[in-house]
């Protein structure tokens, strides 16, 4: 019995440094870029949009051009994001480099 509750007492120890990895990795913040700087998106660790810049330069371009600069930054955050949060958790885990399509339980 003793192999048992100690298999349940590191499965919980576990289940709490996940919880606790977790809300530090919403803490995590990115920037992506795209055309050179003209438009710069942070994104949050839950891929919360926390701010957009779109330089004034950016906004002589036509509507989609600057539409399509504001997808890219998204996107170059969002590729930063994740591999940001796979680094985090790999310290947390103590081990090597997760795949960067690992889905998280948030």
């Amino acid at each position: 019995m003793n192999n048992f509750s100690d298999m349940l007492s590191k499965a919980k120890k576990m289940q709490e440094k996940m919880k606790e990895v977790q809300e530090s990795l919403k803490k995590i913040e990115v920037e992506g870029v795209s055309g050179g700087n003209l438009v710069k998106i942070t994104l949050t660790g839950d891929y919360e949009m926390k701010s957009i810049f779109i330089d004034p330069n950016a906004k002589k371009e036509k509507d989609e051009i600057v539409h399509d600069l504001i997808v890219a930054a998204y996107n170059d955050a969002k590729d930063k994001l994740k591999k940001k949060t796979s680094e985090e958790l790999s310290k947390a885990a103590g081990v090597g480099d997760l795949p960067l399509d690992l889905k998280l339980p948030f």
